[in-house]
């Protein structure tokens, strides 16, 4: 392969899965600590059908929509855990399995069932991403990436995970001290004053921020192994 070959078949597909990893490892490593690491698993399952709602609802695949979807999916999630949690009077992990599975079940057959023919929306799609699809036809060399009219073609995914990667270290840079201690110690965090129940969901807010964002690309089950892989990897 050519160095033309590498910029314009290879690159971009690997720059967006270094960045999907890292943007869903920070959080990811959190989550396992706390021993919540299904959570990343949860919500990728969530998002599908919030994905094909809003795509149903608007009729193109935006980056906007398809995070409102998500996001709507979510809370819808969470109202019907915590139905299942008093109604049924079972543990949470129950309730979370039930939930997601047929949130998950219910975007798969709805996929299934949409005409989604003009746009590059099915179920291998959600399930394993498309990755290789996002070549740069435009980068005809290393020289293009000094080009403004070549890097103006590149995929939409790589500025999106890109931001998307931005926002994470962000709020773990900000939010390193006490992200620390309530990981390790919630009992201690909250003698300090940390408020430990706001601080676990801003963790999930971002933890579903980049499900989404990666979602696009690498589908619903290879943001799970980026939640979790990495982290446990590192703890090896």
């Amino acid at each position: 392969m050519t160095g033309a070959d590498f910029v314009q078949l290879s690159l971009t597909p690997m720059l967006i899965a270094v960045l999907a990893a890292i943007a869903c490892a920070l959080p990811g490593n959190f989550l396992l600590l706390r021993r919540q690491a299904l959570i990343g698993d949860a919500i990728s399952h969530v998002a599908l059908p919030g994905i094909v709602a809003a795509f149903l609802v608007t009729g193109v695949v935006e980056t906007w929509p398809m995070m409102a979807g998500a996001a709507g999916a979510a809370v819808v999630a969470v109202v019907l855990i915590e139905a299942i949690k008093r109604l049924g009077r079972i543990e949470s992990g129950a309730a979370m399995g039930v939930v997601f599975t047929a949130m998950f079940a219910a975007g798969v057959l709805l996929l299934e069932r949409s005409d989604t023919s003009g746009v590059h929306l099915d179920v291998e799609h959600a399930l394993y991403g498309n990755l290789e699809s996002l070549i740069w036809l435009a980068g005809e060399g290393w020289h293009s990436l000094l080009d403004p009219a070549a890097l103006a073609e590149l995929p939409p995914q790589l500025g999106r995970l890109a931001a998307v990667l931005l926002l994470v270290i962000l709020f773990v840079v900000l939010l390193w001290r006490p992200l620390a201690i309530a990981t390790f110690d919630e009992g201690f965090a909250d003698t300090l004053g940390i408020r430990t129940r706001l601080l676990g969901f801003a963790l999930v807010v971002v933890t579903a921020v980049a499900a989404v964002a990666a979602f696009d690309a690498v589908g619903s089950i290879i943001v799970i192994a980026m939640f979790i892989c990495p982290p446990a990897a590192a703890q090896v």
